[in-house]
């Protein structure tokens, strides 16, 4: 199964990359909107993991 971490940067990187794809002004905001909320999830989310641990989950 998918970590949270790693389906939190899977879509941070999608939204960016439908963003950038995007035709109107309006969509493209959108996706970047979703894609900072997903970054700050995985940045969440790096914060609550061990330090010796985050290779492992990278």
């Amino acid at each position: 199964m998918e970590s949270d971490l790693r389906y939190f940067r899977r879509r941070a990187v999608a939204e960016m990359l439908a963003a950038k794809r995007s035709v109107t002004p309006e969509a493209r905001a959108r996706h970047l909107e979703l894609a900072e909320k997903y970054t700050a999830l995985v940045n969440a989310s790096e914060a609550t993991i061990p330090l010796g641990c985050k290779a492992a989950v990278a």
